[in-house]
């Protein structure tokens, strides 16, 4: 039977920016990248042991670590909050966020591996309007992905809402591993393959995508370009990943 869901819209104030100029946006998420994935998350690692991001304020931040610390990137560039107060820095290179940070610089040892390469006084590019669409994208994708893993909750076992600094995209994955019905339900910038962002959904198990919706050979991706066109972006968002999963699961 072909599935029917009937996704619940998720509420997104902020409507979704135009890219301007790709170069300049894919400039601009990579060097977001770098600072997720050499110093944000070696900040919060250093005190926890863990690496996990979020999406916050805009922009991307670590959960609060240490003595009521956290560490944010943001259009407005970097912040450092502690105790209710923040200290900005504008985004130079990744020395100098490392020191903003009080953080070693690299991606966390034997941890993972990292995705960008800059030399620690390498000049990172940051436009101001792809700045502003990043965070905006990850706002959307924040709410997008929370509204469907509350929906999920009770019957699909989800993991938190990330953002994984290796990936540096926002996922959730739910469904049942052993009836291969478990997938990643993400939110990403863009990356080497797609160069907008993009909503997805990628199944644990790719042995069985024989459906159109299936356009990747991961699993299917909604892209950026395709959600700014639509008159309602966040149902078609809801609309995108019930189906994945009604796909999977035949309901």
């Amino acid at each position: 039977p072909t599935p029917n869901p009937t996704p619940t819209p998720t509420p997104n104030p902020t409507p979704l920016l135009p890219i301007a100029d790709l170069a300049s946006f894919v400039a601009t998420r990579t060097s977001w990248h770098a600072l997720g994935e050499h110093v944000l998350a070696r900040a919060r690692w250093e005190a926890t042991g863990r690496i996990g991001l979020r999406a916050a304020d805009g922009g991307v931040a670590t959960p609060h670590y240490g003595d009521d610390l956290r560490a944010c990137i943001t259009a407005d560039g970097l912040v450092r909050e502690q105790y209710g107060e923040a200290v900005t820095a504008p985004i130079t290179a990744l020395g100098a966020a490392a020191e903003f940070f009080s953080t070693p610089l690299g991606a966390p040892p034997d941890v993972y591996t990292p995705t960008t390469s800059f030399a620690a006084d390498d000049t990172l590019t940051v436009d101001g309007a792809a700045a502003n669409v990043l965070g905006v994208w990850f706002a959307f994708g924040n709410a997008t992905l929370t509204r469907w893993r509350a929906e999920r909750r009770d019957r699909d076992t989800p993991s938190l809402v990330q953002l994984w600094p290796e990936h540096f995209d926002l996922a959730v994955d739910l469904g049942d591993a052993e009836r291969g019905t478990r997938a990643n339900y993400g939110a990403s910038p863009g990356d080497a393959q797609i160069a907008e962002p993009y909503l997805y959904v990628g199944p644990w198990d790719t042995t069985h995508l024989d459906d159109p919706f299936w356009n990747q050979s991961w699993g299917a991706a909604l892209t950026y370009s395709a959600l700014c066109a639509a008159p309602d972006p966040a149902v078609v968002a809801a609309s995108f990943l019930a189906h994945g999963h009604a796909r999977l699961t035949g309901a």
